[in-house]
C-alpha cells in the first residue's frame, strides 16, 4: 500500500484539492478553531479573542447605567432554562464566528461586578492580571499534576504557597499549598487530612469505621455539611458550637464543656474548625485558645490529635497588614478605619497556629472564579499520608509531581497563575488599599443609615467588607424597635412581621432590578439577602427557625462603589420599603 502524503492533498495555497479526502477536507477547515502551532507574523487568536472580549464589553453601559449586562428589561424569575432540553448537536460544523456571537449572547442579563452598583454579596471582579495569567493558561493547557505537563507553569503554585506560608508566619521550606476548586475544595482537603491523621493511613483502605466528631461554630460556612458526606464521615458527627451574642465568634466556654464531655466518653476529636471571617458576621474564631483547649484535652490512645482547620477563605487577606506601620498609618486611612484594620489582622494572624487552611482568591484575591489555595503547616506529612502508588503511564521526570497526592488528577493551571499574577502584582500595598478602601466606603453607609431613624446597622461591632440593616415603617425607632426584637421573646411576633419587610423590600429590588427600573434618576442597587444573620438572644442553639434576624445587605467588593453608591442604595431601599407597606406586606 502506497504512503499516505497528506501534503499531497494540499495545493501550494495550503487549501485541500478538490480530489482530496471528505474527512481531510473537514479537517483543515477545523483547523481555523485552534491556535497555530507556529509563529507567525498575524496571530489569528489574539484577533479573534481581541474581537470577542470587545463584544461582551459592548453590553456594559455608559456611566449611570444598569449593572446589569444587554439590555433589559429581563425576567426576574430568569431565562427559560427549559428551553435548554431542546438542545442537539448539529450536524455540521458551525462558523466560528458565530459560535463566538452566540457565547457574548450569554452574558445578557448578567450582573456586571465591577458596576458602583453592584454589591450583592462577596462577588468581586477579577483583576487585569489574573484574568490575564489564567487565560494564557488556555492556550498551551498547562496541567499541574507534575512537571512534565506543567514545567515551570507549577512555579506559579509553588511561589504563591511560599509567599502565604510567610505571610502566616510559617516555614516555607516546610510549608505548602494546593490550588483547588474553591472554598469547598478546601474544606474537604482539610477534612480527608485530618480523617488520615486521626483515624491512620489505613482508614483510607479500610474506610471510615469511627463516629469521630468535627466541632465547628454554628456561624461556619455549610460546606461542613458537604464535606462530611462526602468524605463518607457523615453530617450527624457535625457539633455545632454555640456563638458569642455580641462578636459571633465560637464560645470558648462552650467549646471546653464540648471537648471535655468527649473527652471522657472517648470519642475522638476529628477536626475542630475555626472559622476566620464567615461570609455575614466576618465572625473571627480564636485561634491560639482552641489549640491550647487541643493540648488540654488529647484524643484516646490510638487516634492522632484533633486537627486544626481554620476556614479563611474571606479573612486571609487582612494578613497583608501583618508590617504594616499603624503608628505612622501610611494608607491614611480614617481612625475608625484603621483601629478596624487593626483588630482584623490581629484576630487573624492567629492562624499561625493552625495545621491547614483554605484561602479564596477568587474572594479577597479579586481573580477569576474559582481560585482557592490549601495550605499545610507541614507539606511533607501531608505528602506521605495522601499518597498512592502513581500511574503506569505517568513518569516523575521533575521533582514536583502533586498529581501523587491531590483529589484531583488533572488540575488546570489556570487557578495557580491567577492568584500567584495577583500576589505579584498587587504585592503588599495592593491589598492595603482595596481592603482598606473597602472599610472606608462601609463606613460611609454606616454613617448614612445612622443619621436614618427608620434603618439600623445589625452589625456596628464587626469589622469584616458587609453591612447588615433592617428597615422600617416610617415612625418608628428603628434601632429602639430591633433591640426589643432581638432580646425579647414576647417580641417575636413583632420580630417576624418585621422580617418579612426585609425580604419584601429584597425582593421588590430585585424584581426592579431585572426590570430596569430607575428610581428619582438612579438604576437600582445590587444588593440581597440574609435570613440567618444571626439568631435571636433568646435562640442561640437556633432551635427555632423563626427567631432569627433578617437583614439587607451591602457587600461593597469592588473598588468603583464610592459614596454615591451608597446615597443611591439607601434612596432605593427606601422606595421599595414604602411601596411594600403601600401595597399591605403583611
Amino acid at each position: 500500500m502506497a504512503e499516505l502524503k497528506f501534503k499531497d492533498f494540499l495545493n501550494k495555497d495550503g487549501i485541500a484539492n478538490a480530489d482530496a479526502p471528505i474527512w481531510f477536507k473537514k479537517r483543515i477547515d477545523i483547523r481555523k478553531a485552534f491556535p497555530s502551532p507556529y509563529l507567525e507574523k498575524k496571530d489569528t487568536l489574539a484577533a479573534i479573542v481581541s474581537n470577542a472580549v470587545i463584544k461582551v464589553d459592548s453590553l456594559k453601559h455608559e456611566e449611570g447605567g444598569s449593572s446589569l449586562l444587554g439590555d433589559g428589561p429581563f425576567d426576574p424569575q430568569g431565562p427559560r432554562y427549559q428551553d435548554a432540553q431542546k438542545a442537539e448537536l448539529a450536524p455540521r460544523m458551525q462558523d466560528l464566528e458565530e459560535t463566538i456571537d452566540q457565547s457574548v449572547a450569554l452574558f445578557q442579563g448578567l450582573s456586571n461586578w465591577n458596576h458602583p452598583l453592584s454589591m450583592p454579596n462577596v462577588i468581586p471582579p477579577a483583576n487585569i492580571a489574573s484574568m490575564t495569567a489564567a487565560m494564557l493558561t488556555e492556550i498551551f493547557s498547562p496541567n499541574i499534576i507534575e512537571g512534565e505537563y506543567a514545567w515551570n507553569v507549577e512555579l506559579a503554585e509553588l511561589e504563591s504557597a511560599a509567599i502565604i506560608a510567610r505571610l502566616l508566619g510559617w516555614d516555607p521550606e516546610v510549608a505548602g499549598g494546593l490550588y483547588t476548586f474553591g472554598g469547598s475544595g478546601c474544606y474537604f482537603y482539610g477534612l480527608k487530612y485530618a480523617l488520615t491523621r486521626v483515624l491512620g493511613k489505613e482508614s483510607r483502605s479500610t474506610g471510615i469505621r469511627t463516629d469521630g466528631k468535627v466541632l465547628v461554630s454554628q456561624q461556619g460556612h455549610y460546606c461542613k455539611m458537604n464535606s462530611t458526606d462526602w468524605t463518607g464521615l457523615g453530617m450527624n458527627n457535625i457539633v455545632n458550637i454555640q456563638t458569642d451574642d455580641k462578636t459571633n465568634c465560637m464560645d470558648i466556654e462552650y467549646l471546653e464543656e464540648v471537648m471535655e464531655e468527649l473527652f471522657k466518653a472517648g470519642t475522638p476529636i476529628i477536626s475542630i474548625i475555626c472559622t476566620m471571617g464567615s461570609t455575614d458576621a466576618f465572625a473571627v474564631d480564636q485561634v491560639k485558645k482552641v489549640r491550647e483547649l487541643i493540648e488540654k484535652y488529647p484524643n484516646p490512645p490510638g487516634f492522632g490529635k484533633p486537627f486544626l482547620y481554620c476556614d479563611a477563605v474571606i479573612g486571609w487577606a487582612w494578613l497583608c497588614f501583618k508590617s504594616y506601620d499603624f503608628d505612622k498609618n501610611p494608607m491614611q486611612f480614617r481612625p475608625q478605619v484603621i483601629a478596624a484594620i487593626k483588630a482584623n489582622m490581629q484576630a487573624i494572624k492567629e492562624m499561625e497556629f493552625a495545621d491547614a487552611i483554605g484561602c479564596d482568591f477568587h474572594k479577597v484575591g479579586w481573580s477569576p472564579y474559582n481560585c482557592s489555595l490549601f495550605m499545610v503547616k507541614d507539606i511533607g506529612e501531608f505528602q506521605r499520608l495522601m499518597s498512592r502508588p502513581g500511574s503506569d503511564y505517568l513518569q516523575e521526570r521533575t521533582t514536583y509531581n502533586p498529581g501523587n497526592y491531590t483529589l484531583e488528577v488533572s488540575r488546570s493551571g489556570s487557578y495557580a497563575m491567577a492568584g500567584w499574577a495577583t500576589l505579584k502584582h498587587f504585592g503588599h500595598e495592593g491589598f492595603q488599599a482595596v481592603l482598606g478602601g473597602i472599610l472606608e466606603v462601609q463606613h460611609e453607609l454606616r454613617e448614612r443609615i445612622r443619621a436614618e431613624s427608620d434603618m439600623v446597622c445589625v452589625n456596628p461591632d464587626d469589622n469584616g467588607f458587609v453591612t447588615l440593616f433592617r428597615i422600617y415603617p416610617k415612625g418608628v425607632d428603628a434601632s429602639t424597635q430591633y433591640a426589643k426584637e432581638l432580646s425579647w421573646p414576647d417580641c417575636k411576633d413583632e420580630l417576624m412581621k418585621h422580617n418579612r419587610l426585609q425580604e419584601n423590600v429584597a425582593d421588590k429590588l430585585w424584581n426592579w432590578l431585572k426590570e430596569d427600573r430607575v428610581i428619582d434618576g438612579d438604576h437600582l442597587t445590587y444588593t440581597s439577602l440574609s435570613t440567618g444573620f444571626r439568631p435571636t438572644k433568646y435562640n442561640r442553639d437556633e432551635s427555632d427557625p423563626n427567631a432569627m434576624i433578617y437583614a439587607l445587605k451591602s457587600f461593597p467588593m469592588n473598588v468603583f462603589i464610592d459614596a454615591d453608591s451608597m446615597n443611591t442604595l439607601v434612596k432605593v431601599v427606601k422606595a421599595a420599603r414604602d411601596e411594600a407597606i403601600a401595597a399591605g406586606w403583611l
